[in-house]
């Protein structure tokens, strides 16, 4: 790649004497490895932060760990909808190579592999501690037969197969290990965070490193929220969006405790903290539940189960005292695909050869050097919807193609049908735009006409990649599981 992908650094001679000062204070743990925390949120837009530029909701302790890490104002999830996204944030693969077409609806027989390699696997097996808390989603069921959890690298877990059952007020849906926890009182990312901290000062081996996935349900419909910071937003259209805000602030306030526990037991200087989403935000009355869903996906175009932007770049922050720059922004285009090769490089652990990764190492971007990429970033979700159905960025190029299959209504929460399978490994793609992301962060202009050697380039390895993906597609899912839920 070229030097278009360069680190956007806000910097000034002042910042560089305050990084000095705190690569000073970075420290390591005792084995000599720094400990991980990975955040990962669930439907929350790329504009709902005030780091992020949006006006209303409060996200004081997010903003904070912006200002003491670096923001990325091109970070990606690797899909537009939340298991295919969660699948490459584990393995570093294309979601489609790893079976994960779609959401996964309670009893699903869509899961992913025990064949996959998770990061959580390689660490886990290099000596860290893990643990996974809040919503899983990458099997049908806790309690089926299907890889758990635990099988994919996590010691300890406390989780939800999908979704915070009935909201995320009193959840009665939590597994601890494998066992049903019942019916809970309070919400859901404050119980997740509850038994974050809980693991963190009583499980703990203070002897090795941990890398703990801390996945909060919010927030993702069906939402519910506390009163008191409902009441805490008078000025919005109306209870509804009063609601999303809340929830918002709610989960900013569940990263705060979990944060402010980090520093209590003097582990912030040694840990790796990274703060994501899955996707974008949902759209508002795309189903009966989504009535609340006023997230904001700012100045992109789209919002959630779409390839635009609005449907794929989100909010990320990463933290490493000693490693990035306290209030720095990078342009630099990193996805969560890129989360394994990532996490194994800050851990010092090799990834295995015989591995076939999508992501990259995106440690270099910390340092302010080049990101080099075998592959551009691809996105492939054939039940995108109103747009592109394939999507390719390289440098501040992002080509979209579209194909002549069928469309799904906005209102369709289906997840696959009999004859999906057939279409995702032979679909055909008939049409491309070109968009420059640096000027047209909305691509409302295809240039493609006025870029004809870049854009020929990038449509020939589209075409390319995307037939690579699905020849390399799962083919030994039954249709049997392929119904509406």
């Amino acid at each position: 790649m070229s030097g278009h992908t360069v680190l956007k650094f806000s910097l000034t001679m002042a910042l560089c004497l305050v990084s000095a000062g705190v690569a000073a204070q970075g420290t390591e743990s005792v084995d000599g490895r720094p400990n991980i925390l990975v955040i990962l949120v669930d439907d929350l837009g790329y504009a709902d932060l005030g780091s992020y530029g949006h006006p209303t909701i409060r996200t004081p302790n997010l903003d904070r760990l912006a200002r003491e890490g670096v923001r990325f104002t091109d970070f990606y999830s690797a899909a537009p909808v939340c298991s295919p996204a969660r699948a490459a944030f584990l393995t570093g693969r294309i979601p489609v190579r790893t079976g994960i077409y779609d959401w996964i609806p309670p009893g699903s027989d869509m899961h992913l592999s025990a064949e996959e390699t998770t990061v959580a696997e390689l660490l886990r097996d290099a000596g860290y501690q893990t643990s996974m808390l809040g919503k899983w989603h990458l099997n049908g069921a806790l309690d089926a037969d299907q890889p758990q959890p635990d099988d994919h690298g996590f010691d300890h877990w406390y989780a939800t197969a999908g979704f915070a059952t009935p909201t995320h007020l009193n959840p009665f849906n939590f597994v601890l290990n494998g066992e049903e926890v019942g019916p809970l009182v309070g919400y859901a990312c404050q119980l997740v965070t509850d038994e974050a901290i809980r693991w963190l000062r009583e499980d703990r081996d203070p002897a090795r490193p941990f890398f703990q996935f801390v996945s909060y349900h919010e927030p993702h419909e069906a939402i519910a929220s506390p009163p008191e910071l409902m009441a805490s937003y008078p000025a919005t259209q109306n209870l509804h969006e009063a609601e999303y805000f809340a929830n918002v602030t709610n989960l900013d306030l569940a990263v705060g405790r979990l944060l402010a526990a980090l520093d209590e037991m003097d582990l912030a200087g040694d840990t790796f903290v990274l703060f994501t989403s899955d996707n974008g935000p949902e759209m508002l009355e795309r189903h009966p539940q989504a009535h609340r869903s006023y997230g904001s996906a700012g100045p992109l175009r789209g919002k959630k189960l779409q390839l635009w932007e609005g449907g794929i770049r989100v909010p990320g922050i990463v933290r490493w005292p000693g490693h990035t720059l306290p209030g720095s922004v990078s342009g630099a285009p990193v996805s969560g695909i890129d989360l394994l090769p990532t996490l194994c490089a800050v851990a010092g652990v090799p990834v295995p050869p015989e591995l076939e990764l999508d992501g990259a190492d995106t440690t270099p971007v910390f340092a302010g050097e080049n990101l080099e990429r075998k592959a551009p970033l691809f996105w492939y979700h054939y039940k995108a919807w109103g747009g592109p159905r394939v999507v390719m960025r390289e440098d501040g190029w992002k080509l979209v193609g579209f194909w002549d299959g069928p469309e799904r209504l906005r209102t369709d929460s289906s997840t696959m049908r009999p004859g999906d399978l057939e279409l995702i490994r032979t679909t055909e793609l008939v049409r491309f735009a070109l968009y420059d992301l640096e000027t047209d962060p909305g691509e409302r202009n295809d240039v493609a006409i006025k870029n004809p050697a870049v854009f020929e380039a990038m449509r020939t390895e589209m075409v390319r990649l995307l037939a690579d993906v699905q020849a390399d597609a799962r083919r030994d899912w039954r249709e049997s599981w392929l119904r509406r839920w």
